[in-house]
Order: structure tokens, then C-alpha cells, then sequence
């Protein structure tokens, strides 16, 4: 097994072929210039969505996952205002050269905007970004901008249409966070509205982008262990149904990832603070979603992937740390859509996107339905 010292070694030796670079924040800042005299430097413009109409003061799908995009954070803002967890992470791990992956800060971009429908919460985030401005509206907010990203940690989805449809309209990419569209129809009509305007879309969970998962897919394409079997996706916390309509995404995505998309039907079945979802395929093994096993609280998650030979498990953790993953994963993220706004190539079919959606409410059918096997066509249609 890979310890850490030796993951880092090989991390840092992935460098020369372009997956990650050395960075200090002060070499950072010299080749920005370099950058800048040289070609583009992406300005980002960042949206905090609300939860149902209330504002996500220190949104951490903006706050955390936009960090890579900024050339410097004010740490003293961060102490003061995030929880002692967030601080934590910002001074160990997302601005530590020692321990960032050395690829962030990300030398090609920077945060330029912030749009908030609570506007003290936006200047609160600005403050932490130094240079980023608020503005004062969408609209405004897109003319000056060459990307955007949408951050969504606990709402519904409920919003998001209205919030990045300006965006889209201008053909500018785009990050919408899950859950991309509250319904079957939101999440259509937001990939509908991208593709008519040409405007590049990235969704995602982060479980796409553990290390753990760039391994499973690496051995389901090599096949040095046989074909691939099955998936089985755990998700640590309660059970409850609204929150298998935010959280419950986390692991749908984790089998679209693995397995591909495809799913034809859907059955789920809840007891106290656990559920199970089985996803059934007509040209594969089903796979499998435990969502509430409180054994794997502290890793949040856990994957198990079965070859005819070996099984593949992981959580978002490198070497037992948790925290080192979890920023491993958010990096990874990040640095996907940044290889978007440098290729103009899309990480993640528009398919896949729309089948998570239609594989939470699918399931959420199936229970009210005494666990019965719902076809995805029953809700993409409906």
C-alpha cells in the first residue's frame, strides 16, 4: 500500500506532465503576471445559491471550492468568520504549499465576482477573496466575467435556473452545483438551455473526484483484476427524505462515475435511519446505494467496487486522513472545471448529469410505492 510520503512523492513527480505544478502563493503570484503577458487568465465569477429564499452566509460549496481559483485568501477574515473546522482546513491543507497537491492556487484563474441575492453576504465573501467585487446584479455580473460557478452546500436546487440562466444565455461555462435542478424538468431545463446557447456545463458530486475513484476507473479500464461486477455506494449520516434529495445525490453520482449511465429502473426501500437503493440495468449488474451506515461517520463515505478478482474500497480519506482527502477532492473539482474553461471539452455527459436527477426522484417514487421498481422513463417522461 501507498503511504502518504510516497503518494506525495508521486504527486509531486505527476508534475511535469501537466497534472500538478509547483506553487507557492509567491511563485503563484509571479506566474499570474507571466501568465497574464502571456495569454489568458480566467476570470470567475461566483453565485451562492439560497436554501428555499435563504441566504448561505459562508456557503461552503463557494467558500471551500472556489478557494483553488484565487490567488490569495484573507486568512484573518476566514479565522472570524468560519467555523474552527473551515479555519483549520484553509491553514493546513488549501493554503499550505506543504500540503496543497502543489497545484493550488491555480495559476490561470482568479475569482473577479460575487453575486448574493443577501448582499452582506457577498461583501462578506468578498472580503475573504481580496479583489473580488460585488455585483450588484446577475446581469452584471456575466458581462464581466469568462466563467461562472453556481455553489449550492444544503438548498434544493430550487433556484438555480434562475440564477445561471444569464450566464448560459451569454454562452459563458458554467459549474452548477448538485442538485443541479430541483426536478427532472429543472435539470432538463438547464442542460436545454446551455446546449442551445453553446455554453459549456459542468455538474458533479465531489465523490467523482477522490483518489479512490481515478483508481477504480483505472482498473475497470485495464482490467487487470476481470470486468467489473458491481458498485456498492455508502453514504454516512441519518436518513431522511428530504436529504435524499440534496445528499442522496453524492452516491448516485458515485455509480454514474463508476458504472456509466444507463440505468432503466430504480427500487428503495427506508427503515428508521437507513435506506437502500437498488439501481437495476438491462445489459449489467445492478448497483447498489446504503445511505445511513453511522460506521463510516468520520470518512462520510465509502465505496466498494467488485471485480471477477479483486474488490476496490475507498473512502474520501488518503493514508487515514480524511481532512487531506477531502481537500484532494475539492482540488480535483476545481481543477476539472479549470481544464473545461482551457479545452472547451465537457468532464461529464449531459446524459449522466440529467440521469442522477431522474435516479433521486425515481427512488423517491419507488418508496412511496412500497419499494417498487420505477423505470427512469417513468420520471424523465413525467
Amino acid at each position: 500500500m501507498t503511504n502518504r510520503r510516497e503518494w506525495l512523492s508521486t504527486a509531486a513527480g505527476l508534475a511535469g506532465a501537466g497534472l500538478l505544478s509547483a506553487q507557492t502563493n509567491a511563485q503563484t503570484t509571479a506566474e499570474q503576471k507571466e501568465q497574464a503577458a502571456a495569454g489568458k487568465i480566467f476570470r470567475i465569477g461566483v453565485i451562492s445559491a439560497s436554501i428555499e429564499g435563504k441566504p448561505q452566509r459562508t456557503n461552503g460549496h463557494t467558500w471551500h471550492f472556489c478557494h483553488p481559483f484565487h490567488p490569495v485568501v484573507n486568512q484573518d477574515v476566514i479565522k472570524k468568520t468560519l467555523d474552527p473546522g473551515s479555519v483549520r482546513i484553509f491553514e493546513q491543507f488549501f493554503r499550505n504549499p506543504a500540503n496543497n497537491f502543489d497545484l493550488m492556487p491555480f495559476p490561470n484563474t482568479r475569482l473577479t465576482h460575487v453575486y448574493d441575492a443577501d448582499r452582506q453576504s457577498a461583501e462578506l465573501y468578498a472580503a475573504a477573496f481580496p479583489g473580488v467585487q460585488v455585483a450588484d446584479s446577475l446581469e452584471k455580473l456575466v458581462q464581466e466575467v469568462d466563467a461562472v460557478w453556481l455553489g449550492d452546500a444544503s438548498g434544493t436546487g430550487s433556484d438555480h435556473f434562475d440564477l445561471i440562466a444569464p450566464a448560459l444565455e451569454k454562452g459563458l461555462p458554467c459549474f452548477v452545483d448538485k442538485p443541479i435542478g430541483k426536478t427532472v424538468a429543472g435539470t432538463r431545463q438547464i442542460l436545454e438551455l446551455a446546449k442551445k446557447h453553446n455554453a459549456k456545463l459542468m455538474s458533479s458530486s465531489l465523490f467523482r473526484h477522490q483518489w479512490g475513484t481515478a483508481e477504480a476507473l483505472r482498473l475497470k479500464n485495464s482490467k487487470e483484476f476481470g470486468e467489473l461486477q458491481f458498485v456498492q455506494a455508502c453514504q454516512a449520516g441519518g436518513w431522511t427524505l428530504p436529504g435524499w434529495h440534496i445528499y442522496g445525490h453524492h452516491p448516485v453520482w458515485m455509480i454514474e462515475t463508476i458504472c456509466g449511465p444507463g440505468v432503466e429502473a430504480v427500487s428503495m426501500y427506508a427503515r428508521e435511519n437507513a435506506c437502500h437503493a437498488l439501481l437495476t440495468y438491462t445489459d449489467r449488474m445492478p448497483a447498489e446505494v446504503w445511505y445511513g451506515r453511522p460506521d463510516i461517520s468520520g470518512f462520510y463515505c465509502e465505496t466498494s467496487v467488485h471485480f471477477q478478482k479483486k474488490k476496490h474500497t475507498w473512502t474520501p480519506a488518503i493514508d487515514g486522513n480524511y481532512w487531506l482527502g477531502h481537500s484532494y477532492q475539492m482540488m480535483q473539482m476545481a481543477n476539472a472545471f479549470r481544464r473545461m474553461l482551457e479545452t472547451g471539452i465537457e468532464p461529464v455527459p449531459h446524459q449522466e448529469i440529467l440521469e442522477v436527477t431522474a435516479v433521486i426522484h425515481a427512488a423517491a417514487k419507488s418508496l412511496n410505492e412500497k419499494s417498487r421498481l420505477v423505470s427512469l422513463g417513468e420520471v424523465i417522461s413525467g
